[in-house]
């Protein structure tokens, strides 16, 4: 199998499909996929290093620019196809190039453009609806990291259903695992905290995050709380404009902190030593966040919205969406010391379900199917 995978797509701070590409390349090479990989210029001895049996081609470093990138997938892109002559082509996230007679798989990381909209740019939720609706009609098979989100899309776009494949995101458990006490305290030793304990929160501060509200039930969990927590919203500044409002509110008592984005190294001290690690998202197309703090043995609280209770099962805490149902939650949850670690044993459990390995295996499916289907 010879599949030509386009990673121009992946962002320089390794965000999102950043994450997804990097952890997907190294396990398809460990299985023995043929892999040539077209790499922005600046990642092409990353690629050449995570899958060491790959061909890595590097594209021309105008394609920083997204419209060049854009321009670049519909034009050379297709040349390289022709070069190359994959079976397969792999567009990691969601457009794909048209003018190409080999088989496409896409990857449709989130179907929130069409059922919250409102969450998202005007501009993104327009572009990205329009890449959903063409790949459902004209990729050879689609990968989703959720039922949830297949769900959505087939119901929403009118897609052949068994043209999808689901697979699951992993966890790389290298890196997310419970850690000593002494990790947790460095990385403490960063956020202004002091001693107190906290509740963390990881993810861009962007509408869909909910974090004013979650701000709001935080504040609501601590009343008459003699040593409460902080609330440390950990992630890409992003563009929610409510949050500004919501933290002017908090009362002069409590610590909030924006640390902005941590390192990834420091991540699993942050998870590990949150007493609540807590993300009530309006949607989401897996939630990786939550993944990532179940495996470091976190105590987590999160929704029942879209893809979230597939991940989290019966090993997180849930809660609504509003701020009372997010206080009310949380405030349970801080009382409850016995039920946190109950929570936090199951949580290392369930996600040592989930791995990179059976992720590349699910899109091997895939690819064989859009072969097949040639």
């Amino acid at each position: 199998m010879h599949v030509l995978l386009d990673a121009t797509a992946v962002p320089a701070d390794r965000g999102g499909v950043g994450r997804y590409v990097d952890e997907l390349v190294p396990e398809l090479d460990r299985a023995g996929v043929a892999l040539t990989i077209a790499a922005q210029a600046r990642d092409g001895a990353l690629f050449s290093a995570l899958a060491p049996h790959a061909d890595v081609v590097t594209a021309p470093a105008a394609l920083e620019s997204r419209a060049r990138r854009m321009a670049w997938e519909q034009t050379s892109l297709p040349a390289l196809v022709r070069r190359v002559r994959p079976d397969v082509v792999h567009s990691p996230h969601y457009t794909m190039p048209l003018a190409t007679r080999a088989p496409v798989v896409v990857t449709l990381h989130d179907a929130t453009f069409f059922t919250t909209p409102e969450l998202h740019l005007r501009s993104k939720a327009v572009f990205f609806r329009n890449a959903i609706r063409l790949a459902s009609r004209r990729a050879a098979a689609l990968v989703t990291p959720s039922k949830a989100t297949r769900d959505e899309v087939v119901r929403l776009v009118g897609a052949d259903p068994a043209r999808f494949h689901v697979a699951y995101h992993g966890v790389d458990h290298a890196r997310f695992h419970a850690v000593p006490d002494a990790d947790a305290a460095r990385v403490r030793a960063t956020l202004d905290v002091g001693d107190a304990p906290y509740v963390g929160f990881l993810g861009t501060l962007e509408p869909r995050k909910n974090v004013p509200a979650l701000i709001r039930g935080w504040v609501r969990a601590c009343e008459g709380l003699a040593d409460p927590p902080a609330l440390v919203l950990a992630g890409g500044k992003g563009w929610d404009e409510a949050i500004d409002g919501a933290v002017a509110a908090v009362p002069g008592h409590l610590t909030v902190r924006r640390p902005g984005y941590l390192p990834l190294d420091d991540l699993p001290g942050f998870l590990a030593g949150a007493r609540v690690l807590a993300y009530p998202s309006l949607g989401e197309g897996f939630g990786l966040p939550v993944l990532e703090a179940m495996a470091c043995g976190a105590t987590v609280l999160t929704t029942r919205e879209l893809s979230l209770p597939e991940v989290g099962g019966d090993a997180v805490a849930y809660c609504g969406v509003d701020d009372a149902s997010i206080g009310a939650a949380l405030r349970a949850l801080l009382d409850d010391p016995a039920r946190r670690d109950a929570l936090a044993h199951h949580a290392v459990e369930r996600a040592a379900e989930f791995t990179w390995a059976a992720a590349a295996q699910a899109h091997i499916a895939a690819y064989e199917a859009a072969r097949t289907a040639r």
